[in-house]
């Protein structure tokens, strides 16, 4: 095995002074037992076995082929009719057609099976239609052609037909077929860039690494002649972990083993850039790639509507059961007489005398069951999937929620929860690149305490100021290079020509560019450039800049120490041109601060802590000067670490956290991440529409804090409550002294204040605000105290607290971290619905805990949009999204529901009348025509035109307005009172058909040709006037809306007219409050 070009032996190896063979083979061997122990795989590349493995026993591994569809043509029937009697209401009619069939019951099976069969239908052809689409997607990538090295030559072959093992080239612009572990490309530097827009939606460049012993086989001859095996872990998820390694055997020399870690591995779905070709051999294939191991389905969540509709079913169930109840009992007390029982008309036969009577009761039961079932609207389910689906285009097509810069408008990943936009009560954002534009800009930098600022002559280092900046005093001109140089070394940042990047613009005056998968880091070399050093690229593991004087300076790559959250730092190791070793770290302070000496601090941190007051993100800067015996003890810990199959990362973050410390520090960066437009504006409508707004972020305390206040989210009048490391302490005391804070808090929230009288929903306003501010490591106290701490109330004080605060920031937070307060509130009582927005993976978790998650398509990768309901350009769609759509969306559904009760209870009411004139004979009202079609097309069809389209108040007045909101808020269109009038006005409407009927029919009862008047003609009758009244009710309410709408542009030109130029405006905002009142009271929607 070789490092650096040296072979190196594992520590427990070199301590008996075993040889390089007895190492290898001992070694091997224990890898072996540890491979069989965590699972891991191992791969023939180019499928040639070695002449050490005659023991080798070949693994099966999955096809190429990518199955997203949930259905076969074998399975489709079956699968779909399961799925689909699961729900509730189509068990229920299933049950209803059964008994209609076994029974003898007074309407055909039609009547109940037709609805049934067409509700079923619809459902099956609409998900049937989207799993052909789905086959039809899978069918173009598994189709699509690739080509594999085989004896030499290129072959081509369908997608669906590589296997693990194969070596595949890939050319420019196209997309990698499977997981494959990259060997060699056209470049001689063995890199390649890539894009993984299809897997997260990251447009940076990304920059991946050959093996480096395998650099040199760029052709198809040269790659057909690698004899290797590669041991790696077994599939798992995580695009961004990948553990194993590559054992190359050549002839007549010892095997060399290289460790193989993400940077290595090219996924699936991403796309080649800027590279002719390269070739790479396939690990995991078909559904075994991590882009298929991370496919998962639309969300699984439940609106409040649904939740309503079951709790209604409840109610009209109950219904029935009276009614099959009362019908029954009455049946036989009318039949108690022996002339009402066997007239002598209709005398029974033998066998209806020797039945049970038990038996003939529950069989009436059944039928009564039946007569009267069509109260529960089975129509109602199709009907609402409908209006959500077609519905849910109005977003889509929104012209105002497309952003010009991206090229893209709003997305609609689920339409299940259209309404839900309409009940937000709890806002939890994150930061960067939601409330902000994640587009960085280096403002400033202090280097031992001295600050600098915009731009510097080149005369005399930078320290001079040039133009009108203020002298702000110099460090050491030996400090300031060390800090540049820093700067331009210790980053991932890679370059390009200009002309070959696609899409992005170079600098006027360069011909390349910079990229990056982080825009901190481009930031940073930037500024570094506006001093006076350059970043001029990694050659051959060498980077090159451009020093002040117009000089280029060579560093030596060694070692990459790569950022993680959880260390939230990186560092590089390189070796200057007269030899000497420097590491140079940069990270967040919490993390640099702790691994200097402590007397360099303070001057630095003064710096640090006034930048995050203003806004700006932070890093510091340090570096040390290793000897050559430290860095041999390195290099060797960190090549033993990279070996590993087991434990990989552990081992490594203990090196990496050996290795960064006693360092020295230079200085620190600031950063200025720029607000997005319109944030203040749309944090304060959703105040203003009774939402709370909290941020969840990792961002430091004070840096988030700025932006709380620049956002309005904290007003000058807030009082803060603190509950941070600062403010609990670091003692062993600080349960104690957590405990002592939470109490304190809930005193003065919750037992000092009046309770609120005024009866006002979600009036959480009081006549002092105030704003909490929790970090991450205070909030693990909370949620996980000690056993020996006796607070096990923590959680219940802290979320009272909260609850109470107009507005919660959490800083320093774990993306877990987030979902836990998200589910805190989430599982309050009253069950809040709940609403969570971000750009980034690390806001994933918290986007698909919450009731509605919302993804902005930002620069930190799609992985959020692709994970949420709805996904929007900015935060400022935001505003349009829950004030106008979810207002609208949840009022046309809630009247949608309402209205299929109400008509269903007319429908069947007179059914039921009907029953005291015909002797409970369980003889139907309706023809059974009427039965069917009732709800499948005569009075489904005008409710769905209407809740799709209706819209009763503008939407100019519902945006400007956010208090309007308010009055849809806590379902109130779904609560019981408005159930309760429309379920009485169904039942008086039902007395009316039925008795105006029966009244007109007292009049006269004889045709012109002396036919007397039947049960047909009656029920006929009864029928139509139902249906025109219904229609007419859905009519009215639609011209009610328009009239009133109409009302308020005629007063407002009437005003106009007056000169009251405030009126022009969708809404004034400086008007009168009589006016202001006037038009919320007249265009709050129909009273229920």
């Amino acid at each position: 095995m070789q490092a650096q070009g040296g072979w190196w032996g594992c520590s427990w190896c070199t301590e008996l002074s075993l040889s390089q063979e007895i190492c290898w083979k001992m070694c091997s061997l224990w890898c072996a037992g540890e491979e069989k122990r965590v699972g891991t795989r191992t791969v023939l590349v180019g499928h040639r076995p070695v002449a050490d493995t005659e023991a080798y026993v070949a693994q099966k591994f999955c096809d190429n082929r990518i199955v997203s569809s949930k259905y076969t043509l074998w399975n489709f029937l079956p699968k779909n009719l399961f799925e689909q009697f699961r729900r509730i209401a189509n068990f229920y009619f299933l049950i209803i057609f059964l008994v209609q069939v076994i029974v003898d019951t007074p309407t055909s099976p039609v009547t109940s099976g037709l609805p049934l069969f067409f509700v079923i239908t619809v459902t099956a052809i609409k998900q049937g239609y989207e799993d052909w689409l789905r086959h039809r997607a899978d069918n173009e990538v598994n189709k699509s052609n690739v080509f594999v090295v085989e004896n030499a030559k290129q072959v081509r072959k369908e997608s669906e037909k590589i296997k693990v093992g194969d070596i595949v080239e890939v050319k420019a612009d196209e997309t990698f077929p499977c997981d494959l572990i990259f060997l060699a490309s056209s470049s001689t530097d063995g890199t390649c860039y890539v894009t993984t827009a299809s897997l997260d939606g990251e447009s940076n460049f990304k920059t991946h690494y050959a093996v480096r012993d395998t650099t040199v086989l760029c052709t198809d001859e040269a790659i057909d002649t690698l004899t290797a095996t590669i041991e790696c872990e077994q599939p798992q998820p995580d695009l961004y972990k990948f553990v194993g390694r590559i054992i190359i055997y050549g002839s007549n020399q010892e095997p060399v083993a290289r460790s193989l870690g993400p940077e290595n591995l090219l996924l699936k779905g991403a796309t080649l850039k800027n590279t002719k070709k390269i070739y790479g051999v396939a690990v995991y294939t078909g559904m075994e790639t991590k882009m298929a191991l991370n496919y998962q389905g639309k969300s699984q969540k439940r609106s409040a509507v649904e939740k309503s509709i079951n709790a209604f079913l409840i109610v009209y169930l109950c219904i029935l059961l009276g009614k099959a109840t009362v019908c029954t009992t009455l049946k036989y007390v009318w039949q108690s007489n022996p002339f009402n029982d066997e007239p002598w008309y209709n005398e029974k036969t033998k066998k209806e005398r020797d039945t049970f009577k038990v038996l003939r009761m529950f069989t009436d039961f059944l039928s009564f069951m039946v007569l009267f079932n069509f109260i529960i609207p089975v129509s109602m389910y199709v009907t609402v999937e409908m209006q959500k689906f077609l519905g849910s285009f109005f977003i889509s097509w929104d012209k105002e929620m497309y952003d010009e810069e991206i090229q893209e408008g709003a997305l609609v990943n689920t339409s299940d929860l259209n309404e839900e936009l309409g009940q937000v009560e709890y806002v939890f954002t994150d930061k960067t690149g939601t409330l902000t534009e994640n587009s960085m800009e280096f403002i400033e930098c202090c280097i031992d305490g001295h600050k600098y600022r915009d731009c510097m002559a080149e005369v005399d280092g930078f320290s001079q100021p040039d133009g009108p900046l203020k002298y702000y005093g110099k460090a050491e001109k030996s400090r300031e290079e060390l800090f540049l140089r820093a700067l331009c070394l210790c980053h991932t940042v890679q370059i390009k020509e200009a002309d070959q990047v696609d899409g992005l613009v170079a600098h006027p005056e360069r011909k390349y560019t910079y990229i990056s998968s982080s825009p901190d880091e481009i930031a940073l070399v930037k500024g570094a450039e506006k001093y006076g050093f350059t970043f001029l690229g990694l050659e051959n593991n060498f980077m090159k800049i451009r020093n002040q004087k117009n000089e280029t300076e060579m560093y030596q790559l060694l070692h990459v120490l790569n950022f993680d959250p959880v260390r939230r730092r990186m560092s590089v190791i390189v070796r200057t041109s007269t030899g000497k070793l420097l590491l140079f770290c940069k990270g967040a302070d919490s993390s640099i601060f702790p691994r200097v000496q402590q007397e360099e601090i303070q001057q630095t941190k003064v710096h640090v802590d006034r930048n995050a007051m203003d806004g700006y993100r932070t890093l510091c800067v340090a570096f040390k000067e290793l000897t050559e015996k430290e860095y041999d003890r390195i290099d060797r810990q960190l090549n033993e670490a990279k070996m590993a199959l087991q434990d990989r990362e552990e081992k490594m973050a203990k090196v990496f956290d050996d290795t960064e410390a006693d360092m020295h520090l230079i200085g620190a960066t600031a950063v200025e991440d720029r607000l997005q437009e319109q944030l203040a504006e749309t944090i304060e409508a959703l105040h203003a529409a009774g939402m709370k707004v909290w941020v969840l972020t990792g961002d430091k305390m004070e840096t988030a804090k700025s932006t709380c206040y620049a956002c309005r989210l904290f007003q000058t009048s807030t009082e803060l409550l603190e509950l941070t490391a600062r403010t609990v302490g670091e003692s062993d005391r600080k349960e104690d002294r957590l405990h002592e804070l939470l109490l304190e808090y809930h005193k003065k929230l919750i037992q000092d204040l009046p309770k609120n009288r005024g009866g006002l929903k979600r009036s959480w306003t009081l006549s002092q605000e105030y704003g909490l501010i929790i970090d991450g490591s205070t909030l693990s106290l909370i949620l996980n105290p000690s056993q020996d701490s006796g607070s096990s109330n923590y959680k219940s004080i802290f979320l009272q607290i909260c609850l109470k605060c107009t507005a919660v920031l959490c800083c320093r937070m774990a993306p877990l971290q987030k979902a836990q307060i998200v589910r805190m509130v989430k599982n309050t009582k009253g069950s809040p619905i709940t609403l969570s927005i971000g750009d980034g993976a690390n806001d994933v978790s918290m986007i698909l805990e919450a009731h509605v998650g919302i993804g902005i398509k930002g620069k930190e990768g799609r992985q959020a949009s692709r994970n949420s309901d709805y996904a929007v350009p900015k935060f400022k769609h935001l505003r349009k999204l829950l004030l106008a759509h979810g207002h609208l969306y949840y009022v046309r559904i809630a009247h949608l529901v309402q209205y299929f009760f109400y008509k269903n209870l007319c429908f069947i009411l007179p059914q039921f009348l009907y029953q005291f004139f015909c002797g409970f004979s369980q003889q139907p009202l309706y023809d059974a025509a009427y039965l069917t079609m009732y709800n499948i097309c005569f009075t489904s069809l005008p409710i769905l035109a209407y809740s799709l389209l209706e819209q009763h108040i503008s939407i100019d007045t519902l945006t400007s307005d956010p208090q309007l909101y308010m009055k849809v808020s806590d379902n109130a269109m779904l609560q019981w009172r408005p159930f309760l009038y429309w379920t009485f006005l169904g039942a008086f409407e039902g007395l009316v058909f039925f008795f105006g009927v029966y009244f007109l029919f007292q009049n006269s009862s004889l045709e012109d040709n002396g036919k007397v008047f039947g049960n047909w003609t009656f029920g006929t009758i009864v029928f139509t006037v139902l249906v025109f009244t219904v229609t007419l009710k859905a009519f009215l309410e639609a011209a009610k809306n328009v009239f009133c709408i109409c009302s308020h542009a005629d007063f407002c030109f009437h005003v106009a007219g007056n000169n009251s130029p405030d009126l022009y405006q969708p809404f004034p905002r400086n008007s009168s409050n009589s006016f202001k009142k006037y038009k919320r009271e007249k265009s709050s929607g129909w009273p229920l």
